[in-house]
């Protein structure tokens, strides 16, 4: 009976894949052209990025996919559908799939997001549109 009130409090605690990070000690590399994505989490039903972009990130959508953004650094101007938005640090956004977006930096330093996409993404459901 010991062992299963044992396993019975400790079988809660333990869980597959989970992870913590800390979003401010993950840091883009020295140099790298205008984006860089470091994926953090991920399974069937969502995955995780933490995104640095320079520059811009093209219009595209996600014919299958929601995206969750939470702004961590920089400030930029965003077309999130229809409508031109001023994006900045503590800012969470959300883009319901086949949603028109691009993000154009406007500060000095890269713009640095939390994206959390829903399915499960891996790169292939980004349709450009010019």
């Amino acid at each position: 009976m010991k062992h299963l009130l044992v396993l019975f409090f400790v079988l809660p605690l333990i869980s597959v894949g989970q992870t913590f990070q800390t979003l401010d000690t993950i840091k883009a590399p020295a140099t790298y052209e205008n984006v860089y994505s470091r994926a953090i989490a991920s399974d069937s039903l969502s995955s995780s990025f933490v995104i640095f972009i320079k520059k811009e990130v093209k219009k595209h959508k996600h014919l299958e996919h929601s995206e969750h953004i939470y702004v961590l650094e920089g400030e930029g101007d965003m077309l999130l559908g229809d409508k031109m938005i001023r994006i900045k640090k503590g800012d969470v956004l959300f883009v319901p799939q086949n949603t028109p977006h691009y993000l154009k930096v406007t500060s000095k330093e890269p713009v640095k997001v939390l994206s959390i996409q829903s399915p499960y993404f891996d790169g292939k459901d980004r349709v450009f549109i010019e």
